[in-house]
């Protein structure tokens, strides 16, 4: 069987390309941009992607949201905005900054105090991903810098997170957008700067070039200052 392991791969791959192009077809047809990205973002970007729509009044953005990384060569979704590790197949722009700070809600403090250096981590309960996000850098930072903490709440998704945080049973890390937003947080540490990356706008090769693809791009980088407020704080 291993001499026909070469030939499956390349029938593989040929299916692959076949079933992006379809996608692509239908979606040119129908004027659709499926865009992933974190669900948190979504909300805060209505009103640039309401512009958008003005613009170009014939293509629709269609938002399909995850805090796992969709596999675009698939066809899962034809764009996303990503922080973080990125496919060596993906090409794309950097619009802004990933910035991440530790916070608590304002009850935990009252209770338990404030952690006033990133080593107080260990003796506070501590809110952070499961396991189905156990390669984020936010769950390998606090594996490292408080490997026997208390985990007071896991969660597979940054919302979730955020939810935690604000019930009050620990701390844990945030994207400053989000954290800072809240009115019953406060950012008790950060920048974290082990967890700083940047925000791109990703697409497959096959893709960039196509009329509806290219039309996102385009807005996309122009508004990369209005970007600014909704993914960097």
């Amino acid at each position: 069987m291993r001499p026909l392991l070469p030939h499956a791969e390349h029938v593989e791959a040929a299916i692959k390309e076949l079933v992006r192009h379809v996608g692509d077809a239908v979606h040119d047809a129908a004027g659709i941009i499926r865009v992933t990205c974190p669900e948190p973002i979504v909300y805060r970007m209505t009103a640039l992607i309401d512009r958008f729509h003005a613009e170009h009044p014939k293509l629709r953005v269609e938002f399909v949201t995850s805090d796992r990384y969709l596999d675009l060569s698939k066809g899962e979704a034809d764009v996303a905005f990503r922080s973080g590790d990125t496919d060596e197949e993906l090409i794309g722009r950097k619009i802004a900054d990933s910035i991440w700070a530790v916070y608590a809600s304002r009850a935990y403090i009252e209770r338990h105090g404030k952690p006033e250096r990133v080593e107080d981590l260990s003796r506070h309960a501590l809110v952070c991903f499961d396991e189905s996000l156990s390669q984020h850098r936010a769950s390998k930072w606090l594996a490292e810098i408080a490997p026997g903490a208390t985990i007071a709440a896991r969660n597979n998704s940054v919302l979730g997170l955020v939810y935690a945080v604000k019930s009050g049973v620990g701390v844990g890390p945030l994207p400053t957008a989000i954290g800072d937003d809240q009115a019953d947080l406060v950012r008790a540490l950060g920048p974290i700067p082990e967890l700083a990356r940047s925000w791109r706008l990703l697409t497959h090769p096959d893709l960039r070039r196509t009329p509806r693809v290219a039309a996102f791009f385009d807005f996309i980088i122009a508004e990369r200052e209005a970007l600014k407020s909704i993914l960097t704080r």
